[in-house]
């Protein structure tokens, strides 16, 4: 008897670690969005959100919180009750190019919050507005040359991936192109439409409808090879510019001192959302790549771009934001 008691408690603590691990939200799960409505930050989380919520009891919303380029609403999330119901959408944006480009930030990566989930990566895709005699890079290029001070390129904010790009190119090719920011991806694509910025370098999913509509031209995918989304845009090195790979990325961040098991919980459903078919079909369909996988493949990408963007900002010399 005694040895069947012995038996049954060495059971149950070698079985206790693994129901911890295995935590469900019981109440909804938030996730805070730093940029507004209709970029592709906010398109991923609601696709994810969506495919959760409608096999869990308790859905899970999005809310968004824009502003200094997704510093505003990542600090709320670093400031949230760390019980794994709020979660930050952290983008190479806010995550990577920020901590570089900022001279203060409002909370550090590192100390303040855990990564969680790495939902897709994309590429960016130059597009101009169809009065813009240029169809091709090279065209583009000669153009904006051609009227240095006088072209304006829009993007979702100062340091995001479709700040930089632009520079980068300004300073290697001398194109002069003017920067106008937006508070998000989706106002900026709606300045292009108007042509109040002739060229915007924002990610595929953002302007991926504007493109196929014919509202707007896409000269140039910033990957390493072409987009299957967009088969027939080249890439800038078969357009001619070599050593140019921008693939932005999107996952999500828990407050610092979520609990392990809790991580691991939001990782588990999230992955499972991820891998269903639907999901995969509507990722891909707007130029989304899924990623998925552990808490510490998003951890080691995330540690890896903060690096890069850290040297490209100090290579290029481009001035810190007070």
């Amino acid at each position: 008897m005694l040895r069947r008691i012995a038996l049954a408690l060495v059971a149950g603590i070698i079985a206790t670690p693994a129901l911890a691990q295995d935590w469900v939200p019981d109440r909804p799960v938030r996730i805070i969005l730093p940029f507004p409505p209709g970029g592709a930050t906010d398109l991923i989380a609601r696709i994810l959100a969506d495919r959760i919520s409608r096999t869990s009891p308790h859905p899970w919303v999005v809310e968004n919180r824009s502003g200094a380029n997704g510093n505003i609403g990542m600090e709320a999330a670093a400031r949230s009750t760390p019980d794994g119901y709020t979660l930050g959408a952290c983008t190479i944006g806010n995550c990577a190019i920020n901590p570089a480009i900022y001279a203060r930030m409002p909370y550090d990566i590192e100390r303040d919050l855990v990564p969680v989930f790495w939902s897709g990566s994309v590429m960016n895709v130059v597009a101009v507005h169809p009065s813009v005699p240029a169809t091709t890079l090279t065209e583009f290029i000669a153009w904006a040359q051609a009227n240095r001070g006088r072209v304006n390129y829009g993007s979702s904010g100062f340091g995001s991936s479709n700040h930089l790009t632009p520079e980068l190119l300004n300073g290697r090719l001398g194109l002069g192109l003017v920067h106008v920011p937006f508070r998000g991806g989706a106002p900026a694509l709606q300045a292009l439409l108007a042509n109040q910025v002739q060229v915007m370098i924002e990610n595929i999913p953002t302007k991926i409808q504007a493109i196929r509509a014919g509202q707007i031209r896409a000269i140039a995918v910033t990957g390493g090879l072409r987009d299957p989304s967009l088969p027939d845009v080249p890439t800038f090195a078969e357009a001619g510019v070599p050593n140019i790979v921008v693939e932005p990325w999107f996952g999500y961040m828990a407050p610092r001192g979520t609990p392990a098991n809790v991580v691991a919980g939001l990782n588990r459903m999230l992955n499972e959302a991820n891998a269903d078919t639907d999901v995969q079909a509507r990722l891909r369909g707007l130029g989304v790549r899924p990623e998925g996988g552990t808490p510490a493949r998003f951890a080691e990408h995330v540690r890896s771009e903060i690096a890069r963007w850290r040297e490209v900002v100090e290579q290029n010399r481009i001035e810190k934001i007070e």
